[in-house]
């Protein structure tokens, strides 16, 4: 997973090197690196992010959460 996001980050990095201007180059490393990478292990993350949650539930006692009370 992380390799994709290296790789991607690298090739981004040198098409921002080429643009004729610091601004073209600094916004096609945002829009073009940035911004999906962060989409993208957003996305992938989202699996361990709910495995976490479970284990932390179910060492506290909580089995999923639904039968918590709001104030």
């Amino acid at each position: 997973m992380y390799i994709v996001a290296i790789a991607w980050g690298y090739v981004v990095l040198m098409m921002s090197l080429t643009e004729t201007s610091f601004t073209a180059g600094l916004l096609t490393f945002f829009w073009y690196g940035v911004a999906p990478l962060a989409l993208f292990l957003w996305l992938v993350g989202t699996p361990q992010r709910r495995r976490s949650r479970k284990a932390a539930e179910q060492l506290l006692g909580q089995p999923d959460g639904s039968d918590a009370q709001d104030d």
